[in-house]
């Protein structure tokens, strides 16, 4: 077993902790406001883990942190996969194994999402696996981190469970299925090799008549992102566009939901979101 060097550990946490700032991690910043950075309470808010807690460890005090601990940590003060390697090390424990890029979310973009705190956004992988939402996406479209196994994808709820058309008109889901499959389509193509994606198609391919008559026919669509209807049960039909943010190596995209100015969509989103303006 490594030993923890406190003290570096401490300076290391504080060090990340001054550097962001409260827009950074989607916290208001009050006029009173005095605190370098985040406060400490943000950061325990942030991990998951009490004030006093998270105090301890930047006194270097209390007791070595737990892998879980810091993986809280980890992601409460957006670290990146090095500076969480780094974390771990200066807390004694061989840093965990990588989840794969296309699980974690792009630092960049998440800073993006958690400064869109009255507009429904989310980051979505090229596998269709949403990633992150804010509370606005949630209310619209419901909690799409939830999932687990293949049932990730969109692509793969879409054609395997009627629940998941619920929200969207009848004369649009023939649409939105050969978006979804020409986005796997690209996915597939697209030189990684990654052998989820195959693993995806292989399973809609025997689950889903529907996905392979269109899987035959290759469908290749460009970027863009087509206006989308929603029916929501408590506001009625939102008339929405979504505006489209990519990575560098395009496995990830932020995608924005919003209303025409001045429609009555734009009021019944504000209306969902509680934005009294």
């Amino acid at each position: 077993m490594l030993s923890v060097r406190r003290g570096e550990l401490a300076r290391f946490l504080r060090s990340r902790r001054e550097a962001l700032q409260p827009e950074d991690v989607g916290l208001p910043r009050t006029r009173r406001r005095r605190a370098e950075g985040l406060r400490r309470e943000e950061v325990a808010v942030l991990s998951h883990v009490s004030t006093d807690y998270y105090s301890r460890i930047e006194q270097q005090r209390g007791p070595r942190p737990s892998e879980r601990i810091l993986g809280g940590i980890a992601e409460g003060l957006r670290l990146s996969p090095d500076e969480r390697d780094h974390l771990f090390r200066l807390a004694g424990y061989v840093p965990p194994r990588r989840e794969p890029e296309t699980d974690r979310v792009n630092p960049g973009i998440r800073r993006i999402l958690d400064r869109l705190g009255d507009t429904p956004a989310q980051i979505v992988n090229h596998l269709g696996e949403t990633l992150a939402q804010n509370r606005p996406a949630r209310l619209l479209v419901g909690d799409q981190t939830r999932y687990t196994g293949l049932a990730r994808s969109l692509a793969y709820r879409w054609f395997t469970d009627p629940g998941t058309r619920l929200r969207l008109p009848a004369e649009e889901h023939a649409r939105l299925g050969r978006t979804l499959t020409a986005q796997l389509l690209a996915a597939r193509t697209g030189g990684s090799g990654e052998p989820r994606v195959s693993a995806l198609v292989d399973a809609l391919l025997a689950a889903s008549p529907e996905f392979a008559a269109l899987w035959s026919e290759r469908p290749v669509l460009g970027p863009h992102c087509e206006p989308k209807t929603i029916d929501h049960p408590d506001v009625g039909t939102l008339r929405l566009r979504g505006e489209r943010l990519a990575d560098l190596d395009q496995s990830q995209i932020l995608t924005v939901f919003t209303a025409e100015p001045g429609s009555a969509s734009e009021e019944r989103l504000r209306r969902l979101v509680g934005d009294p303006s």
